[in-house]
């Protein structure tokens, strides 16, 4: 049976996953995406086959993304968070601060320039990468809460904390290019247009999942 404590990460990792899809700086990219995918809907049609392919390359590209920055982060932190008794709970009050200021609409922004898309299905992994690098760095403190919770553990679970977090931003990218493959186009596209109020979501989101971390800190962990 799993136990609770990791549990709780694990639901902290991939709901911060999913808040790190909707960051400010990333989600406005969204709109541009869904009409190249629609484009090339017209010119190779929407069989499940080429379409799945799309969206597994999109979502390669935020998991190496991720899995670089990740990586280079897990390497650093685990010499220097893990000393950090109370760099959780902190972690977890900068994530309701952040949601907070995105709800209210006062949050940074940090504007990444994608490369440009490139002809087959390569372009959906360059996009996915670049959407990974406008996501992490306009939402670093997410990136540092579920790095801080996975060095404090032992490898293999801090490995499979990492891996829910990417996961869950990499779901959201692979299911948002197959379903605009498979004819759902125009509705992502009237979706898209209320981009603010799902980045109000994401910040929604995030102070939830700073809760959570508070929570784990401070009543699971007892750091205080």
């Amino acid at each position: 049976m799993i136990d609770p404590a990791l549990a709780t990460t694990l639901a902290f990792a991939f709901t911060a996953g999913l808040a790190t899809f909707f960051s400010p700086c990333a989600y406005p990219l969204v709109p541009g995406y869904v009409g190249y995918c629609l484009d090339r809907l017209d010119d190779e049609g929407s069989t499940l086959g080429p379409v799945l392919a799309r969206g597994l390359v999109a979502g390669a590209g935020v998991v190496v993304t991720f899995a670089a920055l990740l990586g280079l982060a897990f390497t650093v932190g685990n010499a220097a968070l893990s000393k950090v008794v109370l760099f959780e709970p902190i972690a977890g009050l900068a994530l309701v601060v952040l949601g907070v200021l995105v709800v209210v609409d006062r949050a940074p922004t940090i504007s990444i320039p994608l490369p440009e898309r490139r002809s087959g299905v390569l372009g959906f992994g360059v996009f996915g990468a670049g959407y990974a690098l406008a996501a992490a760095g306009c939402v670093i403190p997410v990136v540092l809460a579920v790095v801080a919770r996975a060095v404090s553990l032992p490898r293999v679970e801090g490995a499979l904390v990492l891996g829910t977090y990417v996961g869950g931003v990499a779901l959201l990218m692979v299911t948002l290019t197959v379903a605009t493959g498979l004819g759902l186009g125009s509705g992502l596209r009237r979706l898209a247009a209320h981009t603010r109020h799902f980045e109000q979501l994401a910040g929604v989101v995030m102070i939830l999942a700073g809760l959570g971390q508070l929570y784990l800190a401070i009543v699971v962990l007892n750091v205080l």
